[in-house]
């Protein structure tokens, strides 16, 4: 009716799930992500996972902790779980899935490349470190999800621009392998990768510092942007 909308300027838009049962994160699923480090495609997804206290508004600020000297971001291309299932078949994947929006995985590079046994998720999951947004959108309203520009900006300057064409493991072949370890439920974010141009990778190394604006943006999906602070 048009009757209950409220000016942009007077609301806080939050994150569209902001506390699910489970983050699942995809590592090195960009071909020009592999390139830029010099490793080899992976043969099979590389899972990690954030905790949900990591997720935050898409356009609220990052907290850049003090136990970190090398803070990161990552644009991501996210899937919302909104079906179900175990064993998923890769054909039937897709309709395990609600829609999707833009995460950014922000990164402690230094905890997660050289501090607690290397391994990753205390370097990824701080809190603030997935902000999320600025809307699901459904899975019918998006022509082709492995198709879609993908970009990130830090201060106005861009730092990533691919395309999810470029996907190693897709959406469905992320999704059915993951329920081959665990239950998917409604509500679960899979976060399906970055492509190339992280600050860690870049010569020299660039790092988020507090007073810093970083954009993520995916076609047809928006875009979110946080401060670091």
């Amino acid at each position: 009716s048009g009757q209950h909308r409220v000016p942009r300027a007077t609301v806080q838009l939050l994150a569209p799930i902001a506390d699910p049962e489970k983050v699942i994160c995809v590592g090195l699923n960009y071909h020009d992500h592999c390139q830029e480090q010099g490793v080899k495609v992976p043969k099979e997804p590389l899972i990690f996972s954030k905790f949900p206290s990591a997720i935050t508004g898409p356009f609220d600020d990052i907290v850049h902790p003090q136990d970190t000297s090398e803070l990161d971001w990552e644009v991501e291309l996210a899937a919302v779980i909104g079906k179900r299932g175990r064993h998923i078949e890769e054909a039937a994947a897709l309709e395990h899935v609600l829609g999707f929006t833009v995460a950014n995985d922000v990164s402690a590079r230094d905890w997660q490349m050289r501090r607690n046994g290397r391994q990753w998720l205390l370097g990824k999951t701080f809190d603030t470190f997935c902000p999320l947004g600025p809307a699901i959108v459904t899975r019918e309203a998006v022509p082709d999800v492995h198709n879609l520009s993908i970009r990130c900006s830090v201060n106005g300057q861009r730092m990533q621009d691919s395309n999810t064409c470029h996907l190693i493991f897709g959406v469905p072949t992320l999704v059915a392998w993951v329920s081959r370890f665990v239950t998917l439920v409604p509500g679960d974010i899979l976060l399906t990768g970055t492509p190339a141009g992280v600050g860690v990778f870049q010569k020299p190394p660039v790092f988020l510092k507090r007073g810093d604006e970083v954009q993520c943006e995916i076609e047809e999906l928006g875009t979110i942007c946080n401060r670091v602070v």
